[in-house]
């Protein structure tokens, strides 16, 4: 730590949502099962994809790794506030609280990446097919991977950094029920202009790419189903791509209303129930998204449990030749 951090707390305080005790087993249960809805759900999917030979191409690819970036948003926060809930407890350490922040906003930035790619594979499938094959071999799927993977790790690395530069002299009451990046660096008592700054320049770039990327594809996607004279190839070209559509607007619709508030610029109670929109309720709502608009994740899921399993998943079995 720098000289900034000489009296640096030890501790933080998390005031969740309420402090009345009847309702404290109640938000337990209510978040439990919210939880383990979202990670059996995603389970279940990314096994019904590994298992599918069929489901061994880049869009579910990408899928499975957004359902592994969901799993580990939701674990990132949730299993915390469930413990403190449980241990009537609002205690979580200086560095747990570095830790959760920094892997929120990691897996949140592999969110909106991961959003972008699979938009760009929906636009290149049905706006190219000729290309498609080449546009999305195996070899540039995995570097989108790793490249949202990369620009996710860095940001989070270089937020989590300037935070631990700071000092936290009297006020550690966090107004949520986890280390949110922008409430904390507001109960600093140290210079927080370079955290500003960097805070809305990384919200800039990440905003300002992906989402006008996803807006652009989705422009032309449209464009082109409107070409397309049949009304069954229509209803098929959209089938393909209204899941993930759907999971974009989810994201983003409750990512924008939840910091756009007036409740998000303020340290009060009210950004607790907002803030479990886009860390349980989306990731949660994903799975069902995919399971029922989704014909192909609808019948790996049925012949999850009753048929052999494939012999290698489809990044192995692409890669096997290549590297």
């Amino acid at each position: 730590m720098g000289s900034g951090n000489e009296m640096q707390i030890s501790e933080f305080l998390l005031l969740g949502f309420t402090e009345v005790p009847e309702v404290q087993p109640l938000l337990f249960g209510f978040f439990l099962s919210m939880y383990l809805v979202n990670i059996f759900g995603k389970l279940l999917i990314i096994l019904a994809i590994i298992i599918d030979c069929h489901l061994h191409t880049p869009m579910y690819f990408f899928f499975s790794i957004l359902s592994l970036c969901d799993i580990g948003l939701s674990s990132t926060t949730v299993p915390k506030m469930l413990v403190n809930i449980q241990a009537q407890s609002r205690v979580i350490t200086y560095a747990g609280c570095l830790t959760q922040m920094y892997f929120f906003l990691l897996f949140g930035g592999l969110d909106d990446c991961l959003l972008a790619v699979m938009a760009y594979d929906r636009f290149v499938a049905i706006c190219h097919p000729l290309h498609y094959t080449v546009s999305m071999k195996p070899q540039i799927c995995v570097l989108m991977a790793l490249g949202s993977w990369s620009v996710s790790v860095m940001e989070s690395c270089l937020q989590s950094l300037l935070v631990s530069q700071l000092s936290f002299c009297s006020s550690v009451e966090i107004p949520n029920f986890f280390c949110e990046l922008r409430q904390m660096v507001q109960l600093a008592c140290s210079d927080t202009f370079l955290n500003y700054l960097v805070m809305y320049l990384i919200a800039g770039v990440l905003a300002g790419g992906p989402l006008p990327g996803i807006l652009f594809s989705y422009y032309k996607i449209v464009s082109s189903v409107f070409a397309i004279l049949s009304a069954q190839g229509k209803y098929k070209a959209f089938s393909t791509c209204a899941s993930h559509l759907s999971v974009v607007s989810l994201f983003y619709f409750t990512t924008i209303g939840v910091y756009l508030s007036p409740a998000a610029s303020h340290n009060t109670h009210s950004g607790s129930p907002a803030a479990v929109m886009y860390t349980m309720v989306t990731p949660m709502l994903n799975p069902f998204i995919y399971s029922l608009r989704n014909k192909d994740i609808k019948k790996a899921l049925k012949k999850c449990f009753g048929r052999k399993d494939c012999k290698v998943s489809f990044v192995l079995q692409q890669l096997k030749g290549q590297f």
